[in-house]
This record gives structure tokens, sequence and C-alpha cells, in this order.
């Protein structure tokens, strides 16, 4: 991949992590704080949408699966890194969701950042083939 791809995933993934952030600042009370029903369906339904907006953006950028595992870290970690910061203060950048919370909305973070990035090291691996 060139540097200009590079640098373009870099900004998109912050431009993500930031709408996902916000979202989250003012909805996400709503879906952490709620039935246990409805916590573990948004549970699984948060990876799922990531991984098919990241490997959208992927296809619209016409990049090769050998190099899905660099171009998915590309867009995740400005999130990953922006999330430790957030996590680590949550009361400031998310007052809406209370505390005790921040575990959940850690899980759900986890668990998105685990998929997207595994779904692209199974792409690459898989065209090494």
């Amino acid at each position: 991949m060139k540097m200009q791809e590079c640098m373009l995933l870099l900004a998109l993934g912050l431009a993500i992590w930031i709408l996902g952030t916000v979202y989250y600042a003012y909805a996400g009370h709503g879906v952490l704080e709620t039935t246990p029903a409805r916590y573990w369906a948004s549970f699984a339904i948060s990876p799922i949408i990531s991984a098919a907006l990241c490997i959208l953006i992927l296809r619209w950028r016409h990049i090769v699966p050998s190099d899905w595992a660099v171009a998915m870290l590309l867009l995740a970690i400005p999130g990953m890194i922006g999330e430790a910061v957030v996590l680590s203060n949550l009361g400031t950048f998310m007052p809406r969701i209370q505390e005790a919370s921040g575990g959940r909305y850690g899980a759900f973070l986890f668990a998105t950042y685990a998929v997207v990035l595994g779904i692209a090291e199974f792409a690459t691996l898989r065209s090494a083939r």
C-alpha cells in the first residue's frame, strides 16, 4: 500500500471513532443501561455493523485481501488509542453513561475490534494460500 492510502485509512479510522464515540456519548445509556436482551442484541449487532463498514471501505479503496490485516489495523488504531483515553476518563467524555457501565462499553469495544481484526486476518491468511 502507498503512504497516501495508509494516511487515508488512518484518517477514516479517526473519523469513524469520533462519530462512534459521539454516538455512544449521547445514546450509549440506551444501549448499555437497558434490559439484558437489548444489551446482548446490541452487543451482537455492533461488531457486525462495524465489520461491514470496514469491509466496504477496503473494497471501495480496492485493497487486495493480502493487505487487509494491515489496512484494518490502520482503520482500528486511532479508535483503540482514543478509546483508551475515553475509558480512563469515562465521566468526562461520556457523562450520560454511568461509571459502572464502563465495563460494558469496554466489552463492546473489545468485541468489535476483535471481530473486525479477526476477519481481516482471516482474509489475509486465506489470500496467502
